[in-house]
């Protein structure tokens, strides 16, 4: 009886459960619990959320919020180290990488809205903006009927060159729309004079001008092409458990002190690599969303 028992006692240990994170839903989670690498997608220029310096150091503020996921994912699935991968991700190739899983979880600037949920996950909201567009400030262009007949950029992929193409089609405007691979290339074609505006999120057109060579060329529309919208990090469709666990990150950070030091670092004081300050004060509808986190289901 007892060689018995030790029979079924060593029979029990070889099909014990295994441990928590193999037996999570989320093909996320295992995953990471099976490599030990957690992947993050992020922008190589785009500040203050996502960018990367000359030294090729990964920073910005959604990098900051995504290391904060990073420790909370290494807790769940009791991990004494989690290495992170990092991989560039453009406007165009973004929701691909998530969808396929060659990313985990994209840290950058990302509208969150119904189509694009049809697709892919989005966190809680990390910040709020709306569609507007630049211009040089000799062309004098006060709206954006003074487009009208010219050539207006915007980035393939984005949600701005979609509004753009629809309100063009609404006010019959003949706007040449030149879709560009990158925002870079865009700002390129207004500074060169070979487009009149680039249309892009305004919180990203004010970084992008305040680190031009002369940025007093350049002016930002008073003028909105969309209502507030927000921001979130990016996850695979229909993996809630991973999600959860992102989300849990962020309340923590953003319900907490922590939120305050992330943000003032990144729009309230001197980044890499020039010493941009936008100098943003954190917006009263801004902190409202952090301190009763929620998902954005509009």
């Amino acid at each position: 009886m007892r060689r018995l028992a030790s029979v079924a006692l060593t029979l029990a240990t070889l099909v014990a459960p295994l441990p928590v994170a193999a037996e999570a839903d989320s093909e996320t989670l295992r995953k990471i619990a099976e490599t030990g690498v957690i992947t993050l997608g992020y922008r190589v220029a785009e500040p203050p959320f996502s960018f990367q310096t000359p030294e090729g150091k990964i920073v910005g503020f959604t990098i900051d919020l995504c290391h904060a996921v990073v420790d909370q994912v290494r807790q769940h699935l009791k991990l004494e180290k989690l290495r992170i991968d990092y991989v560039p991700a453009t406007s165009a190739t973004r929701f691909v990488l998530v969808k396929s899983g060659k990313i985990d979880i994209e840290c950058a600037a990302t509208t969150n809205n119904a189509e694009r949920r049809k697709i892919v996950g989005f966190s809680y909201p990390h910040f709020t903006t709306a569609t507007q567009y630049m211009t040089r400030r000799d062309d004098r262009i006060a709206r954006i009927e003074d487009l009208a007949g010219r050539s207006v950029a915007a980035a393939s992929g984005t949600v701005n060159i979609e509004q753009l193409n629809a309100i063009n089609r609404e006010k019959q405007l003949n706007i040449g729309v030149i879709p560009t691979k990158t925002n870079s290339e865009a700002f390129e074609l207004v500074s060169d004079g070979r487009a009149a505006a680039f249309v892009w999120d305004g919180i990203l057109l004010a970084a992008m001008i305040a680190q031009a060579p002369e940025p007093e060329k350049f002016a930002l529309s008073e003028e909105t092409l969309s209502p507030p919208e927000p921001y979130g990090l990016l996850v695979r469709h229909g993996d809630e458990e991973f999600r959860s666990i992102v989300n849990a990150a962020l309340e923590r950070v953003f319900t907490g002190p922590q939120i305050e030091t992330i943000y003032n670092t990144w729009f309230m004081s001197p980044i890499p690599p020039d010493g941009m300050n936008l100098k943003l004060p954190l917006s009263p509808s801004l902190k409202a969303a952090f301190d009763a986190p929620t998902d954005y289901l509009d």
